[in-house]
């Protein structure tokens, strides 16, 4: 595909900003926003993009997904990755994390070199690859879901994290701990210092282990609900200090993960600021029904749901961010403008991408037009066109 240059008009639509769906065009230079206007007009001549009957909305960032189109991350070569991005640009994700699911070190290190390759090769015709994201291998066995056991790692080691970090130039932004894994809420801050942002989850950690984390410094709770020890009056457990605290809130709004009324518990606690839409998605997403990889694992996907052939717990989704939008309207009844912060504004906080995640004169380029039903109809990344419908 052809891109177009990284400077455009459109106009027609209403936009959200600051909150609120107004109808205003956006003139867009050198990739950013430098203008939103009611005026109508053109100074600059600009290519125009007519986006009457349109929304326009801050690109959807997916922080915690597997795979798609046929390519799964832990087997992804720099043109794989591509294809996966060029999948999420035509659903409306304009930046995204690759998650290596715990693998040997031998294969992460493999994975960390093409995710770099990606990140450093500049703009291409997809969604734009932002980071890492090591879901593991400090993770708890018993609520390991599809990771497999003989590769998690028992005691913390900020030496790994290190030698990853050096590996990735810096682009490991993410990783995922069960807090009772010996020396994780040390690790924490030790992380923080080489520019990882730590999640708690794949846990079976109590309370007051999981509360020691989030003072440690962790910000986020993976897929809140899964892969976790459940709320307990007596000890509220992991799940508990995710809807207490500030954490942001993981959410698999697929109506397999959680049940709606679970959404709307998170929504309802936490507020639109904290829940962080991911997909969690796996190869399958956009292919049909049939048999695929996760990491080293093997998965059957029925009816659009994945879950391991060797023993039927659930592994990973189908799910776009798309859909997560469409559902977390449908599921809580919220409008697009409070929903849509789980896609976009939330996730580019919780990294602190001040430039990212909202549509202001200034920021980046990155954009999503939606039709009246949702659908995506244009994908913009740093003023670029690299998706239409």
């Amino acid at each position: 595909m052809t891109l177009v240059e990284n400077a455009c008009y459109i106009t027609g639509a209403d936009v959200l900003t600051r909150g609120r769906l107004a109808r205003l065009d956006i003139t867009v230079e050198d990739g950013r926003v430098v203008r939103l206007s009611s005026a109508h007009d053109n100074p600059g001549a600009l290519p125009v993009i007519d986006a009457a009957g349109l929304r326009v909305l801050p690109g959807f960032i997916d922080v915690h997904t597997h795979g798609a189109a046929g390519v799964d991350v832990n087997a992804a070569d720099v043109e794989g990755l591509r294809k996966i991005g060029r999948f999420f640009a035509s659903q409306g994700v304009t930046g995204w994390l690759c998650s290596i699911l715990t693998d040997t070190p031998e294969q992460t290190l493999w994975c960390i070199e093409q995710a770099r390759q990606v990140i450093e090769g500049g703009p291409y015709d997809g969604a734009a690859l932002l980071g890492i994201h090591l879901e593991g291998p400090c993770l708890s066995s018993e609520y390991k879901g599809a990771m497999p056991e003989h590769l998690l790692m028992h005691e913390a080691s900020p030496d790994l994290f290190a030698r990853y970090q050096e590996a990735a130039g810096g682009h490991v932004l993410y990783t995922t701990l069960a807090p009772e894994v010996p020396g994780v809420p040390d690790l924490i801050p030790e992380l923080a210092k080489m520019g990882i942002t730590a999640a708690i989850g794949h846990s079976g950690a109590g309370y007051d282990l999981s509360m020691r984390c989030v003072e440690a410094g962790a910000k986020a709770a993976t897929h809140v609900g899964n892969a976790m020890r459940l709320f307990h009056q007596h000890d509220p457990a992991i799940f508990g200090v995710a809807l207490e605290t500030d954490l942001y809130c993981e959410t698999i709004a697929d109506g397999r993960h959680l049940h709606p009324g679970t959404v709307r518990l998170y929504a309802k606690a936490k507020g639109w600021d904290r829940v962080l839409a991911i997909t969690d998605s796996i190869m399958a997403a956009g292919l049909p029904d049939g048999h695929y990889k996760l990491g080293v694992n093997d998965v059957v996907v029925e009816d659009g749901d994945a879950k391991l052939a060797s023993n039927g717990v659930r592994a990973g989704s189908t799910l776009t961010q798309a859909q997560a939008l469409r559902n977390l309207m449908k599921f809580t009844g919220a409008p697009v403008e409070e929903a849509s912060k789980a896609n976009s504004a939330n996730p580019a906080a919780l990294f602190g991408w001040a430039d990212r995640g909202h549509i202001d004169e200034g920021a980046l380029a990155d954009l999503v037009l939606l039709d009246e039903d949702y659908e995506v109809a244009r994908t913009i990344v740093g003023g670029r066109t690299v998706y239409t419908r």
